[in-house]
């Protein structure tokens, strides 16, 4: 009934609300990578440590071209020259004009008309090529064991995970007698069986370097595989091999990732504390161990031959520290917001 007759029109009505602005996507559709990496670049340590980690790379990469100068090429008339850089030689308090601690100009004095931008050492060797020329090595070997490591704890961890029993038991005993002997001193007594090299102190921290990886790739493993998917994958009829590499493994990446990168500085570490007390590379072949081995013995006289080598091992091993722990916090689900 239509009171007191009036005409229905079109502007008593209002029009319904559509379905599909209900169902309006409010952020854009991302990946599960692409959103960790916004969450990692938000965090500003960690995005900083990663731009230190590329320039000190590139640096390691390109650095020792810059200059005609070998690592190893010695030339006693330009011994013991300290820093000087153009344009920063004009800042008295950066140390960089070529003045000893004495005050002389060892440039002039020694009538060097040629720039050292890190000085150069007791042979006369050019330091700078020698500081990029070790950072290179001394990452090297880094990135070397680590890798090894990642592809051996892998495998381990997660064939003694998914395997169980029997298996389970007899491989975590043997990581138990590896855990139990000291790590340095298995590093120590191959390096003196094999005789000093890259290839000697990769090794050396590959034999107890992975036991750590592993450990974390069983208990996430053991954690994952009594997952649904895991069963419905099973079920239709999938391998060990498929479920270990294809579904396990990849939903470890956050804990395996983050391990990496916390192995890399460790095995930095490792190298240029076997170089200091003797047991590393040897002359004249330049990592940052060696360089800080060389420099301390004359910090008091020649403090430029341990700056250097050391502000740039303490920038790596701070880099990839945050790196890591920019990784944790972007890789943890909680943190999604």
């Amino acid at each position: 009934m239509i009171p007191n007759n009036k005409e229905i029109t079109d502007d008593l009505f209002q029009p319904a609300e559509s379905e599909k602005s209900r169902e309006v996507i409010l952020r854009p559709n991302i990946t599960y990578w692409q959103e960790v990496w916004k969450r990692f670049r938000k965090n500003k340590a960690a995005f900083v440590g990663l731009i230190l980690i590329a320039i000190i790379l590139a640096l390691a990469i390109f650095g020792p071209y810059v200059n005609q100068h070998g690592y190893d090429e010695q030339d006693l008339t330009r011994a013991n020259l300290p820093p000087k850089i153009p344009v920063l030689e004009h800042v008295s308090w950066l140390g960089l004009n070529g003045m000893d601690i004495q005050g002389v100009d060892r440039y002039e004095e020694n009538g060097i008309s040629e720039n050292f931008w890190f000085g150069t050492d007791n042979l006369g060797r050019d330091l700078w090529t020698r500081v990029w020329e070790g950072t290179r090595i001394s990452l090297y070997i880094a990135f070397l064991a680590a890798i090894i490591d990642l592809i051996i704890g892998v495998a381990y961890g997660g064939i003694s995970a998914y395997y169980g029993g029997k298996v389970d038991n007899i491989m975590q005993r043997i990581v138990e007698i590896l855990v139990g002997i000291p790590s340095l001193i298995v590093i120590i007594l191959l390096i003196l069986v094999l005789q000093p090299g890259i290839i000697s102190i990769t090794l050396a921290m590959v034999i107890t370097g992975w036991v750590g990886m592993a450990r974390i790739v069983r208990g996430q493993i053991l954690k994952l595989k009594e997952q649904e998917y895991v069963l419905a994958s099973r079920t239709l009829g999938a391998k060990d091999r498929r479920l270990i590499w294809k579904h396990l493994i990849p939903n470890s990446m956050g804990p395996i990732i983050i391990t990496t990168m916390f192995t890399i500085p460790t095995a930095i570490f490792t190298e240029a504390f076997l170089s200091f007390i003797g047991l590393g590379l040897q002359p004249p072949i330049a990592s940052l161990g060696t360089l800080i081995n060389d420099g301390y013995k004359l910090l008091r006289i020649y403090p430029h031959m341990l700056a250097f080598s050391s502000i740039i091992i303490s920038m790596v091993m701070i880099s990839f520290n945050l790196i890591g722990d920019g990784l944790r916090d972007a890789l943890d689900p909680k943190m999604r917001k």
